[in-house]
């Protein structure tokens, strides 16, 4: 069956219904802000524990990364992101979940062709991309004299 570019809009526009726009993003703005809440109500549980802003933004970090990752494995994060959408994404527990999710999925590869090859599949470029940012960054300071300490 070939189709003309006409038959083919028709085609797509019967099959594809129109996203519900304004209601993604409401539930993106909501489910990314109840994620940012559980991540200030996480630091302000460490900084009770004693620890100052610096160190209990460093544990809040690491403790969501490790939800966000825990929630992975038990497939609880893809449930959550269904409902969310992009919600899901921006937080750090994202980040997480972008790293497990194809460890997981390759595990039965084994530990090196498997989870080792295709832990940074989707995470590797944005590292690569952050880290070449902040050395171009450091460096236009430094060459400007921006850098230099009072």
């Amino acid at each position: 069956m070939k189709l003309d570019r006409q038959q083919y809009q028709q085609l797509l526009a019967r099959k594809s219904p129109p996203s519900p726009l304004w209601k993604d993003c409401l539930k993106a703005f909501l489910f990314g802000g109840a994620i940012c809440a559980v991540g200030e109500a996480v630091l302000t549980f460490w900084q009770t524990r004693g620890l100052d802003t610096t160190d209990a933004s460093t544990a809040t970090s690491i403790t969501m990364v490790f939800l966000g990752a825990l929630l992975t494995c038990l497939h609880l994060y893809e449930k959550l992101a269904k409902h969310a959408g992009a919600g899901t994404i921006v937080p750090i527990t994202g980040f997480a979940n972008s790293i497990v999710s194809p460890a997981m999925e390759f595990k039965s590869e084994g530990l090196v062709l498997g989870l080792g090859a295709k832990l940074f599949v989707i995470a590797g470029p944005v590292l690569v991309y952050g880290i070449a940012a902040s050395v171009v960054y450091g460096l236009v300071l430094v060459c400007t004299g921006g850098g230099g300490a009072a």
